[in-house]
């Protein structure tokens, strides 16, 4: 299952509130790709495309990087192509590892990743299911958990596809205006008759 939604909609806590019902692996595509920035073939790659500027030593530093691809300029744009195209393919061939390795021993392996659709990992996926939840709850959320500023959140929800593109994308839309267990109940119901419906 792919999972899809804007930023601070939920997906990690829907995906992680779903082992209590299934034997389920979370693949969660951000962790990945927090990972491969410590690759020694990664880092070569970014330090060539982008220079010293969005490193600390010998470590990427994150928020530099980011200042470098989120935002609206042709120069985000160019810098944010070229991040993708060094980081994607690996965390792809991660993702796929951990896929793999899941498959014998699981019934439900979600795939949780912020630009799904973008990168093209919605084929690693049977179906996908949208998180729809309201926008000042997902504020809040954002606020709560990360230290962006409200300039940063639009950047890089600029940055992905339209939520009603990741909508249109989705077999099933959970509800997520009410408590974390409606939701993961509305998802349960789904799931069940989905994997009733697969096996």
């Amino acid at each position: 299952m792919g999972l899809l939604g804007g930023i601070g909609s939920g997906k990690s806590a829907i995906a992680r509130g779903l082992a209590g019902h299934f034997k389920t692996v979370v693949i969660d595509a951000d962790r990945i790709g927090h990972q491969v920035l410590t690759f020694p073939g990664v880092i070569s790659l970014l330090r060539q495309a982008f220079g010293d500027a969005i490193f600390d030593g010998d470590q990427v530093d994150r928020k530099c990087l980011a200042s470098a691809v989120f935002g609206d300029e042709p120069s985000h744009l160019q810098a944010r192509c070229t991040l993708e195209q060094i980081v994607h393919p690996e965390i792809e061939r991660v993702a796929q590892s951990q896929i793999a390795a899941a498959e014998a021993s699981t019934e439900l392996i979600v795939l949780d990743a912020a630009v799904m659709l973008e990168a093209g990992w919605d084929r690693l996926c049977d179906f996908l299911v949208f998180i729809e939840t309201p926008f000042e709850d997902r504020l809040n959320r954002i606020h709560e958990q990360r230290d962006w500023t409200d300039d940063e959140i639009q950047r890089r929800e600029a940055s992905q596809l339209p939520l009603d593109e990741k909508r249109k994308a989705a077999d099933f839309v959970v509800d997520n205006s009410g408590s974390l267990e409606q939701s993961i109940c509305q998802l349960t119901q789904f799931l069940t008759e989905k994997l009733a419906a697969h096996g």
